[in-house]
């Protein structure tokens, strides 16, 4: 790493002041004060002090906003010397320039603007050794899409999954599907939300990787909501039956009664389709009666690679047609498997969603199976994930970069519980 140049530290002396520029304009006020309370003769000095009192007593918050600034500025300062260090610097000379910061769970976040001569890549491949020269467990960058300018910079302190994550289903009678779902925690502490309208959700992972309750999630929430009509495809029969009271379908491990279940679902879809073009719209809105319909399926490699040769491959069609069509007549697929192979999940068919989450996987090339090829080798591979970690995958949205999120944890009760409360929710419709 080369030293920087006479010409290099000068802009540093600014960024120095322009560090301290709060301390130093609190102490030329602080001496301003000082100085007037000459006027006063020897008392002058408490009268200042009284009136500082007084303005605390009747202002608290003003101590704490103090406070939590001169922190900021620490924190900026900190970032700043760690920036120099790691002789991270543009064509003028000058280092990425800390604009704004906030706290996070697990750590802290700025937004930095980027002098001429760097980019985000260029950061993104020096993020290992500003973690070391900042002394935390790592930094995680984020481009904005405002303007290739600005990026975000995530300075992660501790681990930020928890044991369980407690899901934000259990404190609600009723949602709505139209809303942001939260899907669980990113490793920043945040919440980690997607909009499923108009998307096709494909989950996958080893047996014991948390995707059964992964899928809970998705399931509760369509049911919690009492405009949802939900159709459950179960082929181990277990893991979705404690849904079935809310179901509209139900089907367990028949393949038959499966495909049939998808030809009503094709004729509902081309149903509305044809209402939205009597009535001049373009697609299913929240406030339009046909409401939104959910087509869950657990176990996908039951119904794709097992039975009748004719009834997988009537099967396999019917799926493609709705997870492709079936967004603007609002059908929102959800399909999840333990199996997670070329020979289950063709490319054809994973391509059709806009949603993708990877739980633990056995290989990399499984991984990429549900993700899309390609994202292993960028260093967003399932396989790596640690298996005592159960519930954490990484998600994928549409043009978006892998995110690695702990999904909440529902236990059978808690299933139970969501699913008679969601119960009670529709029988009062």
């Amino acid at each position: 790493m080369r030293s920087p140049s006479t010409s290099e530290r000068r802009p540093w002396m600014s960024l120095f002041i322009w560090g301290w520029r709060l301390e130093i304009g609190l102490g030329a006020a602080a001496l301003v004060l000082l100085a007037l309370s000459t006027r006063f003769g020897n008392v002058g000095p408490f009268i200042v002090a009284g009136v500082a009192l007084l303005a605390l007593q009747l202002r608290p918050d003003l101590l704490d906003q103090l406070r939590g600034v001169l922190r900021e500025r620490r924190h900026e300062r900190w970032v700043h010397d760690a920036l120099w260090r790691c002789a991270i610097i543009g064509r003028n000379g000058e280092i990425p320039r800390v604009e704004r910061s906030a706290s996070l769970p697990v750590g802290w976040r700025y937004l930095l603007s980027l002098p001429p001569g760097l980019h985000l890549e260029a950061l993104s491949v020096r993020a290992p050794e500003l973690a070391a020269a900042l002394g935390v467990r790592e930094v995680r960058l984020k481009a904005l899409p405002q303007s290739a300018r600005y990026v975000e910079l995530a300075v992660i302190w501790s681990n930020a999954f928890p044991k369980a994550v407690s899901s934000p289903l259990l404190n609600r009678l009723s949602v709505s599907l139209w809303e942001p779902l939260a899907m669980g925690v990113g490793q920043d502490g945040l919440a980690v939300t997607i909009g499923l309208p108009e998307h096709n959700l494909l989950i996958g992972g080893e047996p014991g990787s948390g995707k059964s309750v992964a899928l809970s999630t998705i399931v509760g929430a369509a049911a919690l909501d009492p405009t949802v009509h939900l159709t459950l495809l179960d082929g181990k029969h277990v893991e979705l039956a404690a849904w079935s009271i809310v179901a509209e379908r139900f089907v367990g491990s028949n393949q038959e009664e499966a495909v049939e279940v998808l030809e009503e679902l094709r004729g509902l879809m081309d149903l509305r389709y044809a209402t939205l073009v009597a009535t001049r719209r373009r697609k299913v809105s929240p406030h339009d009666l046909e409401g939104l319909h959910v087509l869950v399926i657990d176990e996908l490699a039951f119904y794709l690679r097992g039975g009748k040769k004719e009834t997988r491959e009537r099967f396999a069609e019917l799926l493609r047609d709705l997870v492709s069509r079936g967004r603007a007549a609002g059908i929102i697929v959800v399909a999840a498997t333990q199996k997670p192979s070329h020979e289950i999940v063709p490319t054809w068919i994973r391509d059709l969603f806009s949603y993708r989450l990877a739980m633990r996987c056995t290989s990399s090339d499984a991984s990429d199976t549900i993700l899309g090829q390609g994202w292993a080798q960028q260093g967003f591979s399932a396989a790596t994930i640690d298996p005592a970690l159960r519930g954490v995958g990484y998600l994928l949205a549409e043009g978006g970069v892998p995110v690695l999120l702990k999904t909440p944890y529902l236990s059978d009760d808690e299933v139970d519980q969501l699913s008679l409360r969601a119960f009670e929710q529709r029988g009062a419709r």
